[in-house]
């Protein structure tokens, strides 16, 4: 049995992740603000939507942290500067820094708020943990290039308030620590400051110096050359070993993923973290119920990454990138009525008469069949082919508010 059972970290794009991701088992949260955090291309929080985040997540006793860690150019200071100073208002919990220049901002514009320190600085060896904790940091998040045990020897060098956080999920980025260029050779998108066209998803081939135009595949598969195309990172299975290392925050990739990843993934590794806190045999006896409902939701084939070094696989199991997706996300159930519908903004079509599924929190999966849907005038639907549609639905298994809608999708 463990005596203290390491934060899970759950990412969130957007409100409506953010409250799927404090209901379905994050004892953390981070999110990013419309500038200065690595994910662009997410939805992202306004200030506004952020205070509310955190209002919503504090209520229920989960901490929120906000990324400001892209690698800044000259012109980013006097915005960083105004953004800090609006941090301050809305409380997080820490904020999340790679940069040297933007972590003297940090401390010097809102030095109550702690900094933890990205895996984008490439926190590889324990004299850089010790360098970032006497300047301040809290918290410094491990480069995903470390092996469990380099992560262990990390843990006897540096102070004991100095806490380790840890990728354990999601996405692997082809280059080191997320420090990729080929974003901005190919795109003119600078990953490091938050544009990733993502390339290393595109398939390749090899030309030949002296003949040009002459493209040789090399197939991997039937689809094509991936050679950049990482396998995603899952590790509910290695807990243990995870937390023998001295990992104190398990983080989850994924702030441009959806509230149904968020939800099946936290929910997982939720359940792991408590059967394992209540006794080993628990854990080892549900590892299979872990990985099924982990495979649920869109993914790539799956990779233990560096944790356990090069000796008897290629680290990142490069594959097709492909993902498999099992189920749909419909929407995260809202407010109840009197006459029995509930509020839902639709994410994926649904009909009247189809049978789909409410996930819980709990782990329960309930089957329940739509009865009627209203739109927000109040008139009777067929369907919702919509996305994002304001809808009222009826089921005939009501569910709570903040459950999660997906259904099957056929094989």
């Amino acid at each position: 049995m463990m005596t203290k059972s390491p934060e899970l970290l759950l990412p969130a794009g957007s409100p409506e992740v953010l409250k799927a991701a404090v209901v379905f088992g994050a004892d953390a949260v981070y999110i990013g603000g419309e500038a200065y955090g690595l994910r662009a291309k997410a939805k992202n929080f306004t200030l506004g939507e952020m205070a509310e985040g955190v209002r919503f997540a504090h209520e229920r006793g989960v901490k929120v942290y906000v990324t400001a860690n892209i690698l800044a150019h000259n012109e980013d200071i006097r915005g960083a500067e105004q953004y800090f100073e609006e941090l301050r208002g809305i409380d997080p919990d820490a904020m999340i820094i790679s940069d040297p220049g933007m972590f003297l901002l940090a401390r010097k514009i809102c030095p109550e708020i702690p900094i933890h320190i990205s895996t984008q600085a490439n926190n590889l060896n324990y004299m850089t943990f010790r360098f970032w904790h006497e300047r301040g940091a809290s918290r410094v998040v491990t480069g995903r290039e470390l092996s469990l045990e380099e992560i262990r020897e990390i843990r006897g060098q540096i102070p004991d308030d100095l806490e380790i956080e840890t990728f354990v999920h999601g996405a692997m980025c082809v280059s080191y620590s997320g420090r990729c260029l080929l974003s901005n050779y190919l795109a003119g998108r600078d990953a490091n400051r938050g544009s990733c066209a993502h390339p290393c998803r595109w398939n390749y081939a090899v030309m030949e110096e002296t003949r040009p135009g002459e493209y040789m595949p090399i197939y991997e598969n039937e689809r094509g050359t991936f050679l950049f195309s990482s396998k995603d990172l899952c590790m509910v299975e290695h807990l243990p070993d995870l937390i023998a290392a001295g990992v104190d925050s398990l983080k989850v990739e994924g702030r441009m993923k959806s509230a149904l990843y968020v939800a099946s993934v936290g929910r997982a590794y939720r359940k792991a973290l408590d059967d394992l806190k209540e006794d080993l045999k628990l854990y080892q006896a549900h590892l299979g119920w872990y990985r099924k409902e982990i495979g649920s939701c869109t993914h790539r084939e799956f990779t233990t990454g560096f944790f356990y070094g090069r000796a008897d696989q290629d680290a990142q199991d490069y594959e097709s990138s492909t993902y498999r997706k099992e189920y749909s996300y419909l929407g995260l159930a809202g407010e109840p009525e009197t006459d029995g519908f509930l509020h839902l903004e639709q994410r994926n079509k649904f009909t009247v008469g189809e049978e789909i599924e409410i996930m819980k929190p709990d782990g329960r999966n309930l089957a329940t069949r739509v009865l009627s849907i209203r739109d927000e005038n109040g008139a009777e639907m067929e369907s919702a082919p919509h996305a994002k549609q304001k809808l009222l639905v009826k089921f005939d298994t009501l569910p709570d508010q903040f459950d999660i809608l997906r259904r099957q999708e056929e094989k």
